[in-house]
């Protein structure tokens, strides 16, 4: 064996954790990427303008990454109402009794979004960015009595949104595909 194969490393095998099981999805035309996004811009800036209209934030990053499942992918079980709604409000809650036993430390706030990815599950409202509102209620402390009303509203928004947009393009995913 030559000094030049022990030092020069050889071909890397592929490793069965990075080959995954199936190749990415193709891209969806265009037009359904731009319509998709712009049915997001719209009922955003609609929250934006209630906002503006209330002197409140109504706009809040989990609602935006929610937009963002609902419009982008509306036929995952993420996007379905029952885990939209259901999933904000339920990680708000969580969030509201994190604050009130453990204050409002980023530690808790992690902790906070741990158990409200636990209390989804069980609820069976799985909705990734509902645990960023957990985490938005521990760090911001929001006053529930506003907080809570205008979450629920922006969260029925994008779901009446998206079942506006799948009724508006020919060939759109039906949504919702349920309800609860």
């Amino acid at each position: 064996m030559s000094v030049d194969e022990i030092t020069r490393p050889g071909p890397r095998p592929r490793t069965r954790v990075l080959r995954g099981r199936a190749p990415a999805p193709a891209p969806p035309a265009r037009i359904t990427a731009l319509h998709s996004g712009g049915v997001a811009a719209a009922a955003l800036l609609t929250l934006v303008g209630v906002g503006a209209l209330l002197h409140e934030p109504v706009l809040v990053p989990p609602i935006a990454a929610s937009a963002a499942i609902v419009y982008g992918v509306p036929a995952l079980p993420l996007a379905q109402p029952r885990s939209v709604i259901g999933g904000h409000l339920l990680c708000a809650a969580v969030g509201y009794l994190v604050l009130a036993a453990l204050g409002g430390a980023a530690w808790a706030a992690a902790l906070g979004a741990g158990v409200a990815v636990v209390v989804m599950t069980l609820a069976r409202t799985p909705h990734s960015p509902a645990a960023a509102t957990t985490v938005v209620v521990v760090l911001q402390a929001p006053d529930a009595r506003v907080f809570v009303p205008l979450l629920t509203g922006a969260a029925l928004v994008l779901v009446l949104a998206g079942m506006a947009a799948s009724r508006t393009r020919r060939g759109a995913v039906a949504y919702p595909a349920y309800w609860w």
